[in-house]
């Protein structure tokens, strides 16, 4: 994980003087109780995703409504948008927070209702007896790599009438130059074009950054919005107030470009506008006004020094083509999503109940947008962010805590994900015997750790992580793929496990991927998931056709593991095999049921779920017996693990529900937070919120 921003905690040596005791009051209702105690109400995100597509096109609404506040980057700084209903001559805020044209602020609409689903965003809202609905639709496409290749997403407004009469309406809706640049002093310019039936406002910095970052946005590309050509559409681009307030002035604008350019951001902060005059409105719905807004860029990433493009460019030929594919599109793409949608609420319902569902909901477009797709001579590949945490590349302990939703909604996509990996260590010569934590330092650039040093080892950790990973991916893809896979990479794959065989049993001082922590030595947690690691080459070793010792040794090693492990009281296992007394999450059994090796005994699961039971706070269960706070993927991992345990597989997901719910830290869904103070620890839009599917992979 290797967080920059959080100091390494020593590892605290609690013995049996510790006790087993919690950290925890005893007193107070756990998760799933707090929830059903409260009065049932429609769940509140922390943060509502709106332009929710790659790492670097990430805007969120920190708030409940949308009018009020301004749309903000992942980090929390302002990606302005602005939205007005004129109705019947009179303008009406429906979204961001500008300053009014005249001395008295923005009449605003009421909103009556949000709804957020795996792919989209539903605001609701009335005044002057007009209803206008604000979906912003991040159009998430499993097994579709043409359509998730486009770095794009898409706002439609309706109207209609909810007094009986017929109303006059134009929408006006704008974005400003800070979706450019993490650094609103840097210089941007702009332009106008119309292809293929769309218009498009478009804007980038003068001077850009090639793969290069300001406060985690990318300082190279182009920021387009578009909206197809239809009558009554108008646009514009200039200052925020001029524009502003021609559109609150006179529901049109006037096609006219800002020549003052190039010019900083903050420099009467341009805007770039549209206006569609939607008619009288009546108890029909008007057809929709669509807005699309995407960062094109290219290169998207380096590899080892060479600039890979976006996977878009291997269907259409510039960026105009594929915004108008785009646009063309929408019907589609919303009925898709809309299917999407059901499916994962139906299934997450019948798994893990309504809260679950909702849970699986807000961690679906957060996850996908810590990726995106690119060509690597031809072939796609996939690339993953460590957001917010430290900015690495492709680290392969942020792949597996998200591994749940790829598994479940495209397993082909985890498989794009591990390939720049096995393509690192198999042809360039990777130096060290066990699997590599990352490719990169830094997002974009995969500079790799070819000479030795400055990576953040995590031997046994990362090694059955990739296995594990690789093992449930084969599971999943047709048997020639499978055939083919094993086949290129069992030699790498053979040497982790042997490295796994020497030194999982009882690892040494070593990292992991809960690094916030500290190192630990004998880790049982760690012990488990490298011994699952061991039975998962045995699953990898059988689609190759080989008769290996794998499952043995991972039996043999899981008798061993129980006795080391258990507590001497036998009321739990502890946090490591010299530290009685000691207690942690052992969420990597959920590897073991995800693989159906049946490594874990029964009665092991059995005991661990009773303990987490006297150990819940309102918010869930804590990591360990070392401090009050919790990581929400391996809290959904445990559940998953747990399933069978129905009170403390409900206890888990209703304390991250509780707290998801009522959090005051309105930042995208963090997965490292306090179960007492109902506070985020640290960490934010992380893909790792993928980890919210894991009951649905073994439901």
């Amino acid at each position: 994980m290797g967080d920059k921003h959080v100091g390494r905690r020593r590892l605290l040596q609690l013995g049996a003087a510790a006790g087993a005791g919690s950290l925890l009051p005893a007193a107070g209702p756990t998760g799933a109780a707090h929830a059903r105690d409260r009065a049932r109400a429609p769940f509140r995100p922390p943060a509502v995703p709106l332009a929710v597509r790659s790492p670097y096109l990430s805007t969120w609404l920190a708030a409940d409504n949308l009018p009020g506040s301004w749309p903000t980057f992942w980090t929390g700084r302002v990606t302005a948008m602005t939205g007005l209903a004129t109705i019947d001559g009179t303008p009406y805020l429906f979204l961001g927070s500008p300053g009014s044209p005249t001395p008295h602020p923005f009449a605003t609409m009421r909103q009556t209702g949000l709804t957020a689903t795996a792919t989209r965003s539903e605001f609701v809202l009335r005044q002057a007896g007009v209803e206008l609905t604000v979906t912003f639709l991040s159009p998430v496409t499993p097994g579709d790599l043409r359509r998730q290749s486009q770095p794009l997403s898409y706002v439609s407004v309706t109207a209609r009438s909810v007094d009986g009469a017929d109303h006059r309406v134009a929408v006006y809706f704008d974005v400003s130059g800070e979706w450019a640049s993490g650094d609103s002093r840097r210089p941007i310019t702009w332009e106008q074009s119309t292809a293929a039936g769309v218009v498009s406002l478009s804007f980038a910095q003068s001077e850009p950054r090639v793969l290069g970052e300001t406060a985690d946005a990318a300082q190279w590309g182009t920021v387009v919005l578009s909206s197809p050509q239809r009558a009554g559409l108008t646009w514009q681009i200039g200052p925020d107030g001029d524009v502003r307030a021609r559109g609150a002035a006179h529901g049109t604008l006037l096609n006219t470009v800002d020549g003052d350019k190039p010019r900083p951001i903050d420099d009467r902060y341009p805007v770039f506008a549209f206006g569609q005059d939607l008619g009288t409105v009546g108890a029909a719905r008007s057809a929709p006004f669509v807005i699309s807004i995407g960062l094109i860029r290219e290169p998207a990433v380096s590899y080892l020094g060479e600039h890979l493009p976006p996977l878009w460019k291997s269907y259409w030929p510039d960026w105009p083509a594929m915004v108008g594919a785009f646009h063309a599109d929408f019907a589609a793409a919303d009925r898709r999503g809309a299917r999407l949608d059901a499916k994962i609420e139906a299934d997450a319902t019948r798994a893990g109940g309504a809260e679950y569902a909702a849970l699986c909901a807000l961690a679906f477009r957060q996850a996908y947008a810590a990726t995106e797709l690119v060509s690597r001579g031809g072939k796609p590949w996939a690339f993953l962010k460590e957001i917010s945490s430290n900015g690495n590349m492709q680290t392969v302990d942020v792949m597996y805590p998200s591994m749940p939703v790829f598994l479940y909604a495209d397993p082909g996509y985890l498989g794009l994900l591990l390939a720049p990996l096995l393509d690192y260590v198999e042809n360039h010569a990777y130096p060290k015997e066990f699997a590599p934590h990352d490719l990169g330092a830094s997002y974009p650039n995969a500079t790799g750790h070819l000479g030795g040093t400055g990576e953040e080892d995590m031997p046994v950790e990362e090694s059955a992580n990739m296995l594990i990973m690789v093992a449930a991916y084969l599971e999943r893809i047709p048997a020639a793929q499978r055939t083919a896979f094993v086949g290129a990479h069992y030699p790498i794959l053979a040497q982790w496990a042997d490295y796994l065989v020497a030194n999982a049993l009882d690892p040494d001082l070593q990292n992991q991927t809960d690094d916030f922590t500290g190192f630990i030595a004998h880790s049982v947690n760690l012990a488990l998931k490298g011994i699952v690691g061991i039975g998962a080459m045995s699953l990898i070793a059988g689609y190759a056709g080989r008769t290996t010792t794998y499952l043995a040794t991972a039996r043999e090693y899981i008798a061993r593991w129980q006795a080391l492990a258990t507590d001497p009281s036998g009321e739990h296992l502890k946090l490591a095999y010299d530290l009685d007394g000691t207690w942690s999450l052992k969420y990597n059994g959920y590897a073991d049921e995800l693989l159906g090796l049946g490594l874990v005994p029964a009665s092991v699961a059995r005991t661990e779920a009773a303990w987490y039971l006297r150990r819940a706070a309102t918010e869930g269960v804590p990591l360990d017996i070392r401090h009050t706070y919790t990581k929400a993927d391996w809290e959904m991992w445990t559940a998953a693990w747990l399933k069978d345990h129905r009170e403390v597989r409900d206890l888990l997901i209703g304390g991250l529900y509780a707290f998801a719910d009522t959090t005051a830290q309105r930042v995208p869904l963090t997965d490292w937070y306090d179960v007492v103070t109902n506070r985020q620890q640290g960490f934010q839009a992380r893909p790792v919120v993928g980890g919210c599917f894991a009951l649905l992979t073994v439901s």
